[in-house]
């Protein structure tokens, strides 16, 4: 069976989401939201993303909901958002080579893809603050359903006191 442009376009869009999701795991809620996009982009190739599509949903929302649950992660995401774009700026302006940098290797390793690293810094600063937005809206101070239903299982398998 020939498979056209379009499924490989598929596939390889989905994979490199997944490979990305994987990597930003330590981050609260984008990791998980990312993988989510992937396991919907895969499900359109592969039955197996089909099958884990739901449970794949309810993992990301519930972990976009833990991550702005208090402010003490509230404002950590913010942090994060920020310093992102402050590097991308940065990067953007290309200030010279400070005197602790090693002499020894060529100009080009500071600071090296220049305007186009420096943009793909902001682009990425301003999805997880549209992410970090979306969640607070969404999740902030309420009860997410996924979450209700994990904390009634545990309710209902711990014996009583």
């Amino acid at each position: 069976m020939k498979q056209t442009a379009k499924e490989y376009t598929f596939k390889i869009v989905g994979w490199v989401l997944l490979v990305v999701g994987v990597l930003a795991i330590p981050l609260p809620g984008p990791g998980a939201l990312i993988i989510l996009l992937a396991v919907l982009v895969l499900a359109q190739q592969y039955e197996w993303a089909e099958r884990r599509l739901e449970s794949v949903k309810r993992w990301a929302f519930k972990s976009a909901a833990d991550g702005v649950q208090t402010w003490p992660r509230i404002i950590a995401s913010a942090f994060g958002v920020v310093w992102l774009i402050g590097v991308g700026v940065f990067w953007i302006v290309s200030p010279p080579e400070p005197s602790w940098w090693p002499s020894q290797l060529p100009a080009w390793t500071w600071l090296p893809g220049g305007a186009v690293a420096g943009g793909t810094l902001i682009f990425s600063g301003v999805v997880a603050l549209g992410i970090l937005v979306y969640s607070f809206v969404k999740f902030r101070g309420a009860d997410h359903p996924e979450a209700e239903a994990e904390q009634k299982v545990a309710s209902d398998t711990t014996p009583p006191a």
